[in-house]
């Protein structure tokens, strides 16, 4: 798969993957991101004269632009990172993610389609269409089990809807017209270039400026943290291996609840930072009304693709939360130029609350 095309890859999970797929194969990458809030071109400006790298500001749900960037550059795959994927904006603002997850995806399903169907047969054979989804559209565990590939869905956000609509629809373009899709859903991803707007990157930066952490009701939600290098490894062995028409779930096998991965973001702060006068930054701790339907618990089974795929995470949370509070102490300028606009790190989501 030598012309890849990657939508979203100006934002957090698809810029990482641009950065790796640069690093560690031949393929030619066509770029295309809306350049929204969280799309930002400073993840990709060390590639501003990568002739592998072609970046195009545009919309999935554009038509016109995604039939031609597909005949133009003779694409051979298609990888979908983009979508709206808070779950606070989602309550203040669900028309935005129906728009994009929903009315995008099927338009990208159904330009590839048509493309698909008019090349030859062995590039028939080799081309697939790669839709990145998340764990959130299986709903909330209790304390115990896990998400396999087989849990029935049960969305409960605008966000997770939105996204399982989505999955939906790729699953009916394989189903009814044979488009080769792959779908992978994920677990709460964390690393460099995420917008501050996530907790990680959020925490970090608040307690870097002595301001409170936010805790969303007892902090007892758990997450499975999966570092972006690992899930970037994953997508890239999916697309090149994964049987079409299969669902790959990944996971970091990392089970935090939000509480702790504040207490461990800030107890390596107080090391990093020996000289900060907000240490230790425990104190700041704020517990702060609850997200509205806030899910429990998420967690991944990801035995299918360790088993299928061979795949497995290289970083535990010890060691990727290391590597993500160096990556956002070393590069302030990048933090400064993203919080420079509308999102200062306030609260979001509060439109659903009683």
């Amino acid at each position: 798969m030598q012309n890849i095309l990657v939508t979203g890859g100006a934002g957090f999970i698809g810029s990482n993957f641009v950065h790796w797929l640069l690093a560690e194969s031949s393929a030619r990458i066509i770029n295309l991101d809306k350049l929204t809030y969280a799309g930002n071109p400073d993840t990709l400006a060390e590639f501003s004269q990568e002739p592998r790298h072609i970046f195009v500001e545009g919309d999935i749900g554009d038509r016109a632009l995604i039939r031609q960037l597909l005949t133009e550059h003779s694409i051979d795959a298609i990888v979908n990172f983009a979508a709206e994927s808070h779950v606070d904006r989602s309550i203040d603002g669900p028309a935005a993610f129906i728009e994009t997850n929903v009315l995008g995806t099927f338009n990208l399903l159904d330009c590839a389609r048509a493309y698909w169907a008019e090349l030859p047969s062995q590039r028939q054979d080799e081309f697939r269409f790669l839709h990145v989804s998340t764990d959130e559209v299986y709903g909330s565990l209790g304390t115990t089990g896990k998400f396999t590939e087989a849990t029935a869905y049960a969305p409960n956000s605008p966000y997770s809807a939105s996204k399982a609509a989505s999955d939906h629809l790729v699953r009916a373009w394989h189903h009814t017209y044979g488009l080769p899709v792959l779908t992978t859903n994920c677990s709460n991803n964390y690393g460099p270039y995420q917008f501050p707007e996530k907790l990680i990157p959020l925490i970090i930066g608040k307690a870097m400026a002595g301001q409170p952490l936010p805790i969303y009701g007892d902090g007892g939600n758990v997450r499975d943290w999966l570092y972006v290098e690992d899930h970037c490894r994953a997508i890239a062995l999916v697309l090149e291996a994964g049987q079409p028409g299969e669902v790959y779930n990944i996971g970091g096998d990392s089970e935090k609840t939000n509480l702790e991965v504040v207490d461990t973001l800030c107890d390596l702060l107080d090391e990093a930072l020996p000289d900060s006068p907000y240490r230790p930054h425990r104190l700041l701790k704020s517990f702060v009304p609850d997200r509205p339907g806030h899910d429990r618990r998420y967690a991944i089974d990801a035995s299918k693709i360790k088993a299928e795929l061979g795949w497995s995470p290289r970083e535990d949370f010890a060691s990727g939360i290391a590597r993500t509070i160096g990556w956002y102490l070393s590069h302030p300028d990048w933090v400064a130029r993203v919080m420079d606009g509308s999102y200062r790190g306030q609260r979001l989501g509060l439109s659903g609350a009683e």
